[in-house]
């Protein structure tokens, strides 16, 4: 008798160890383990002691867990075909913009013919904004007030004169912003003009690449022309 339990318990565990084994063509390391699980879990029903049945409260945490693993798997499948498509869309967005002029963050300033133009952000309203033109070595030429302005983006023309009414060369210069509220300073940024000249891809995004200005993500640019 004991002879027969002990070769019953033996075929029971070759068949369940068999099932652990089975090779199935499967198409995502999920599927290879929910297909595992199944069949262990069928051998396991198949050969069960019908006086000490499995546990079903264990059996269906398993379940829960195989089926929380494999959302996860097709949540991220999702998400990266939505990602390839906010790709592209930017692509063809940014593909727009080449030869366009666009404002983008910066402090050059490019005088040609006598005449540069160049733009700034505000955080805040200012009662009192100025900006500081530098020519390479540092020495401020020209210094011009805006007055008031709201919050924003706005730009503003350079004549190429010097604080004393005399003309500068043309070439590269900088510049630097300052603004007022009530004697308080506001935030302000300098943004320089320049020419899209090609886009390409930087990791998940797109790189606007704006000539000597540099490359730049799309949400850089604050202006378009």
């Amino acid at each position: 008798m004991t002879t027969a339990v002990t070769n019953t318990q033996n075929s029971q565990a070759a068949e369940i160890y068999s099932a652990l084994n089975v090779t199935r063509e499967t198409g995502t390391a999920t599927e290879d383990i929910q297909n595992r699980f199944l069949t262990l879990l069928t051998a396991q029903l198949k050969n069960q002691d019908p006086t000490s049945p499995m546990d079903s409260a264990q059996m269906t945490s398993q379940l829960a867990q195989i089926s929380t693993v494999d959302g996860i798997e097709r949540l991220n499948d999702t998400l990266q075909k939505m990602l390839g498509s906010t790709t592209d869309a930017q692509a063809m967005q940014a593909a727009a913009l080449v030869g366009r002029g666009v404002l983008v963050p910066g402090s050059a300033l490019q005088l040609v013919e006598g005449s540069a133009v160049g733009a700034l952000e505000l955080s805040g309203p200012a009662d009192q904004v100025t900006v500081a033109i530098k020519d390479a070595s540092g020495l401020v030429q020209r210094t011009i007030n805006l007055g008031a302005l709201s919050a924003g983006v706005h730009g503003f023309s350079w004549d190429g004169m010097n604080d004393g009414g005399a003309p500068v060369v043309d070439g590269s210069y900088s510049m630097s912003i300052a603004a007022e509220q009530g004697g308080k300073s506001v935030t302000a940024n300098a943004l320089a003009l320049g020419m899209v000249s090609s886009i390409t891809r930087a990791g998940q995004g797109m790189a606007v690449n704006v000539g000597s200005l540099g490359a730049f993500t799309l949400a850089d640019i604050r202006e378009i022309l």
